[in-house]
């Protein structure tokens, strides 16, 4: 593919550490203190009570209600391994995966509130068309060390 400056191999390594430092700033600017105590899980307890989908809600209380500080550290801490797998291209296909799979989630929760939806619609968007592209194809380490090839 010709393209100015870069190869397509490697405008699409840039489109996968973009978002992977994206995940790494969601992870930075959470405060861990408050979530750990279980802010973040309280705030989504909120919104799934209320939700208009009597499956969020049950899926609420059965997954997350009973364990609210394993899903807190889970939450940040695989936004930490998102943003460090995709910016070194580490297990990259399945960072993508994990990751489009979290935002979905964050969108299925928070589907009434769409002010809140621009960021993982594109955050999702990216996240497919990376799988798609093989975005691990150039500058990773995935390629280094051979994985993921054609």
């Amino acid at each position: 593919m010709q393209t100015i400056w870069l190869s397509g191999a490697e405008w699409l390594a840039v489109l996968r550490i973009g978002l992977g430092l994206w995940w790494l700033e969601s992870w930075r600017h959470k405060d861990k203190k408050a979530w750990f105590a279980g802010g973040g899980i309280t705030w989504a307890a909120g919104i799934a009570a209320k939700h208009r989908w009597a499956f969020v809600r049950r899926g609420f209380d059965q997954v997350v209600k009973p364990r609210p500080r394993l899903i807190a550290y889970i939450v940040v801490y695989a936004e930490l391994a998102l943003g460090l797998g995709l910016v070194s291209g580490f297990l990259t296909p399945v960072a993508l995966v994990c990751g489009l799979l979290l935002n979905l989630l964050y969108l299925v929760l928070m589907i009434h509130d769409w002010a809140e939806q621009g960021q993982n619609l594109m955050m999702a968007l990216i996240s497919v068309v990376a799988f798609l592209a093989m975005a691990w194809q150039s500058w990773s380490l995935d390629h280094v060390l051979g994985l993921f090839q054609r």
